[in-house]
């Protein structure tokens, strides 16, 4: 099968699993974002895909070859570490080369690969200039131009971006990401930054406790999350207990929602309303009534955060949409199921 393959991969360092049981199947060309807390062990995982950790049990699988075994530097692999890791005694040029001069590619050739990985990193007649004088994001695509110029079957980032400050960052995950579409090359990527995650993946894999707790797409993520942790790791959230009435209907704080329905055999459950779903409405019969407690205005969007009984609940709103409340004014929250995701707890 083309593509990287994890079959029941665990990790143990003495008593302690830092990764456990993990299945995940990566088709080629994927961009792959591993996320989760400290600790979760998406880092753990990666070094075992790079050869840099052996897995305590199970495989690991490239392109329907077992690489469990294989030494790093026979894995057809390129890694930027979040140090980058640059040479600061060569230019550009021959950090680029590096990878290449190790395997005894000829030196007419190493050239004629810098120069398309320049070109490729919008770093045209660069290859003569000490790393030391280039700035951040410079430094980063260098970093990323050296990892690929062996043309790796599997590209790794391990938390690739975060020394950048944040409009830098946001500029790298596009670039990332478009050099990779153009690039069409299996990567995966650390991060514990989520907008990074859903910026640039194709697949999202959310990680705690050393196993895969949902693996989709962004939206999916974000839309269906898979459990409580998910969504509340996530974005943004609300997350409200609800429980079966003798009707069987879901019942959130005395109120039934009708078209909401638990999971089969629980009579209690959690459901998780995403604050640019939650729409203020005149108190009254079928809403859940509270009182407005807090108003941040952030300039693009409006939170109002509203006391439902002892429960917050965040509403956001865009300014042109924002609602005509004051703080300490009673209002009403009016669930849908449409908006409403069920979780098991």
């Amino acid at each position: 099968m083309s593509g990287l393959a994890l079959n029941t991969v665990t990790k143990q360092f003495g008593s302690f699993t830092a990764v456990d049981n993990v299945q995940l199947n990566v088709p080629h060309g994927t961009f792959v974002c591993m996320l989760g807390p400290s600790g979760c062990g998406k880092t753990t995982l990666l070094r075992m895909i790079a050869g840099l950790d052996t897995p305590t049990s199970g495989a690991i699988v490239l392109d329907g070859a077992d690489i469990t075994a294989t030494p790093t530097h026979k894995r057809d692999l390129g890694m930027v570490f979040q140090s980058l890791a640059l040479f600061p005694h060569l230019t550009v040029g021959e950090n680029i080369a590096y990878p290449l001069r190790i395997r005894g590619v000829a030196k007419e050739t190493q050239k004629k690969r810098v120069d398309e990985l320049l070109s490729m990193i919008h770093l045209t007649g660069y290859a003569d200039r000490p790393v030391n004088k280039l700035s951040g994001g410079q430094r980063q695509r260098v970093a990323i131009a050296r990892a690929l110029a062996i043309s790796p079957k599997l590209f790794l980032l391990d938390e690739p971006l975060s020394a950048l400050d944040a409009k830098l960052r946001e500029a790298m995950q596009v670039e990332l990401r478009q050099l990779q579409q153009q690039l069409g090359i299996t990567t995966i990527v650390v991060t514990h930054d989520q907008r990074e995650a859903m910026t640039m993946a194709d697949t999202v894999v959310v990680m705690n406790g050393g196993q895969i707790r949902q693996a989709a797409s962004p939206i999916e993520i974000y839309r269906r999350p898979a459990d409580r942790f998910v969504a509340d790791f996530i974005g943004s959230t609300n997350l409200l207990d609800i429980e079966a009435d003798s009707a069987g209907r879901a019942v959130v704080l005395g109120q039934a929602v009708e078209g909401v329905a638990l999971p089969e055999g629980l009579t209690k459950a959690t459901i998780s309303v995403r604050p640019e779903d939650v729409h203020l409405t005149a108190p009254g019969v079928g809403a859940l009534n509270g009182k407005v407690t807090f108003i941040r205005d952030l300039g693009g969007t409006i939170e109002t955060f509203v006391d439902l009984s002892g429960t917050q609940v965040i509403a956001v709103s865009t300014p042109r949409e924002r609602p005509a409340v004051n703080v300490g004014q009673a209002v009403g929250v009016k669930l849908t199921p449409d908006v409403c995701v069920v979780l098991k707890q």
